[in-house]
Parts: C-alpha cells; structure tokens; sequence
C-alpha cells in the first residue's frame, strides 16, 4: 500500500460510526463451519466482523488491518461480545510491508482492497506462506462491482484498484504448487447487496478455497 493509505483509511472510517453491516461474510460462514476450528489469520479485517464470528466459533484469530480506527472498533465489538482477547487478536499493520513469520490453519481475504499503488498480488502470494501444512486459503474477491460503486466507472477515484475477477484469474494471481496445493472450491457464487441508500443488487463473487498438503 502507499505511504497515504492508513491515513485515508482512517478518515473514511471516521465519516461514520460504522461503514461494515457488522456481520460475516456468507461464504466464510459457510466455509468456516465446516473446517475443524485452529488457529486464523484474516487479512484487511475491517471492524472484525469475521474475526468475531470465527472466534465465537472456537477459532484462534489473528486480524490485521492498516486503519487504527477500524482496528479500535474491532477491539471494541469483540469486548462487547465477551470474546476472550486470547481468541480474538488484532493488530495495525501495512499488509505490504508486514512482517508475519507465522503460520495459521486458514488464512482469509474477504474482498482485500485499497487506494492508490495497491500490491493485490504481492499480499495474495506472501499469504500462501502464512499457511500451516493440512491448513486452508480462502479469498474472495468481487467479479462483479455494485451498482453504486464507482470502482467500475470512474479508475481515477476507484479504491478496489483490482479489476473484476473469476476463479481463473484468482489461481492464476496465486500461482498455487500444484505439488503442495489442492483447490477444493473455484466457483462464481451469487449474494445480495445493499447499498448506501438502501439500494438491492444481486452480486457475484469469486471464491477461491485451497488446501496446502500436510508434510
């Protein structure tokens, strides 16, 4: 991520005591409940919807995201739910520049994006490392924008800064060793939306679940 990014990160956050629905993404619900609950690692993790729903879950989570605010309100829910600090841990960090040397039983990108001169690919691949042998990858990225997002119209303000995806491209960008890598899920799934003004649209999204080989 750029040097401006945290900063405008953290003034979106602060345009609105909440900018998320608070609650977990559809296909990590699903994913998730049927994965044995160990150790996670959430990557862009926002105001900790998903981190809350996999620690309640009986996951070990790890969430990182750039903006302070968000990472506060986060910290905030998670209390507020009586979620021990032990399941649910979050920490301010550039993803581009973080430093991780460990490993988790699944590793998640929901719809990661930013402003500016955004790596997509480099956090994408750094994360397979950040996956423990027999452990899984789940991202999920958006193949098609909503209606009231002016990421699809208008490149010179778009804060997605990734094109629409498909599961092809999605394993393409991860370059996954087919020796070390099983892709369980590769599929458009569909979901509906509501936008700011309380606009309906039905989205696709691209989900990509890989299991890295025990050892």
């Amino acid at each position: 991520m750029h040097e401006t990014a945290q900063p405008s990160w953290d003034d979106r956050y602060r345009e609105a005591q909440q900018i998320w629905s608070g609650k977990v993404n559809a296909v990590l619900a699903d994913v998730g409940s049927r994965l044995t609950p160990g150790t996670a690692l959430d990557l862009g993790s926002g105001e900790g919807a998903d981190v809350i729903w996999l620690a309640e879950h009986g996951w070990h989570v790890t969430g990182v995201d750039i903006s302070s605010v968000a990472v506060s309100r986060a910290v905030q829910a998670a209390r507020s739910m009586n979620i021990p600090a032990e399941l649910a841990r979050f920490t301010v960090a550039d993803l581009a520049q973080w430093n991780n040397e460990q490993t988790y039983d699944l590793v998640v990108s929901s719809f990661l994006h930013s402003q500016g001169d955004f790596d997509r690919p480099g956090i994408l691949r750094a994360a397979i490392n950040y996956v423990a042998d027999g452990g899984h990858l789940l991202v999920v990225s958006h193949a098609t924008f909503p209606p009231w997002s002016q990421a699809h119209r208008d490149p010179e303000t778009a804060e997605h800064h990734h094109d629409a995806t498909t599961p092809e491209s999605e394993l393409e960008l991860l370059q996954l060793d087919p020796s070390s890598w099983n892709v369980e899920i590769a599929v458009f799934r569909s979901r509906e939306a509501t936008g700011p003004a309380g606009e309906v649209a039905t989205l696709q999204d691209t989900v990509v679940l890989a299991r890295k080989t025990p050892s």
